[in-house]
């Protein structure tokens, strides 16, 4: 488990902060947002079962409020953003924390009408939900750590994901009330836009985005009557999906895996820019720079960091691997987190990068016709990397749909170091 520093600011530490307070705009939709991301947290997708997690991360950025989970079974990422017209009246300030959303809460929550009043504070003290009839307040928690490497993952997995389609308002009511229930089967196939919203085609189309595991989207039932459009990012073949559903003052962000088993902690998909020379480095400095920016001005990190624009970005990926930057497909950028600094947790949760700098140390790694040898560890035949890859087993089992092996890695280590 991982306890969260809710007191950093962009001003420094803060003996008591607090982050936001103040009234929702739309007192049902935050309501109802805050019950999905419970209840996502507390469902394992992948061979169905209830748990009691429900402890989402807020972070505050000085103009909106973003919540995020993951699912029980780590294959779905979900995030609420609270946004700027979706507060009526309070402060937006800055920080993260974890708190818990217990069965109090949640009583709580169900009970908020439409036009009633929602005043909401979120601070060192954790999160406090008062309505006219009451006030429930909830402790900070300890994160799981698999968060940590889920966080960096599904970042990495969505950045660059391009908007496939977009409903508006009664399409995407209609496609989010026809959606299978959690504890449906695995419905794989092509969503595809049509005359009645969407629909999942057993086959290959031309706008279909493959989708396994329907049923994954299922949380945002709750939300149905607030759902003003969807926009679905992904492609035809097998990928992370992205489902954004549009409310009012607020946003909710669906994001699957490619398979209903795979959680996002286990995907490697940031192996490739941690490997690089001198992007440790470069995180430290890019970190000193951040914050709590809702959308990071990479081309002003440039400047104020002296790097070019293609080592920032890199050392991003290294913060996102350490939990400290999360990607928003709606705006196509990068926003910062605040999680504590473990300088260790990068390779403790990438052994496949350990093992490729042990490689490389060793002089493992030389060149031959056409690509680079790589000598086995275990006494077999060495391994053969080239632009087409690797013959190691992991290579033959995965291909790049988990990241790259050891052997790619450390060519990719041994090509960029000094001569």
């Amino acid at each position: 488990m991982l306890g969260l520093a809710p007191a950093l600011t962009p001003a420094g530490l803060v003996d008591d902060p607090s982050f936001f307070h103040g009234f929702a705009a739309h007192p049902q939709v935050l309501a109802r947002g805050l019950l999905t991301l419970a209840d996502v947290t507390a469902t394992r997708y992948f061979q169905y079962t209830p748990s009691t997690l429900r402890d989402p991360v807020l972070t505050a950025h000085g103009d909106r409020l973003r919540a995020e989970v993951f699912s029980a079974c780590n294959g779905v990422y979900a995030r609420l953003d609270l946004l700027p017209d979706g507060i009526d009246a309070g402060e937006v300030a800055h920080g993260t924390t974890n708190v818990d959303i217990g069965p109090t809460t949640r009583a709580a929550l169900t009970q908020v009408g439409r036009d009633g009043l929602l005043h909401v504070d979120v601070g060192r003290g954790g999160l406090t939900v008062s309505s006219p009839e009451e006030t429930v307040v909830e402790r900070p928690v300890e994160m799981p750590g698999r968060w940590v490497r889920a966080f960096g993952n599904a970042a990495e997995l969505h950045h660059g994901l391009a908007p496939a389609f977009t409903l508006g308002a009664a399409h995407a009511k209609a496609f989010v009330a026809g959606l299978p229930a959690a504890t449906s089967a695995t419905r794989t196939g092509w969503l595809t836009p049509d005359r009645t919203g969407a629909r999942l085609s057993p086959r290959r189309t031309a706008a279909g985005v493959l989708v396994s595991g329907l049923h994954r989207l299922s949380a945002a039932k709750r939300l149905l009557p607030h759902v003003t459009g969807v926009t679905v990012l992904g492609g035809p073949d097998a990928g992370p999906v992205v489902v954004e559903v549009a409310l009012p003052g607020a946003r909710l962000v669906l994001g699957l895996t490619d398979e209903a088993w795979r959680g996002h902690s286990g995907e490697g998909s940031l192996l490739t820019s941690l490997a690089g020379a001198t992007v440790a480095e470069d995180a430290d400095v890019v970190s000193a720079l951040l914050a709590f920016e809702p959308v990071v001005d990479v081309p002003r990190l440039a400047r104020d960091s002296a790097l070019d624009e293609g080592r920032v970005r890199a050392a991003l990926a290294v913060l996102a691997a350490d939990g400290r930057v999360g990607w928003d497909t709606h705006d196509a950028a990068w926003f910062h987190r605040e999680l504590p600094h473990d300088p260790a947790r990068v390779d403790k949760d990438n052994p496949r990068l350990v093992a490729a700098r042990r490689l490389v140390a060793d002089s493992a790694v030389s060149p031959a016709d056409g690509g680079w040898s790589v000598r086995s560890r275990t006494g077999g035949p060495d391994h053969r990397v080239t632009a087409d890859g690797c013959t190691c087993p992991w290579f033959l089992a995965h291909g790049t749909g988990r990241g790259p092996c050891a052997h790619v890695l450390a060519v990719q280590i041994r090509t960029e170091a000094p001569a």
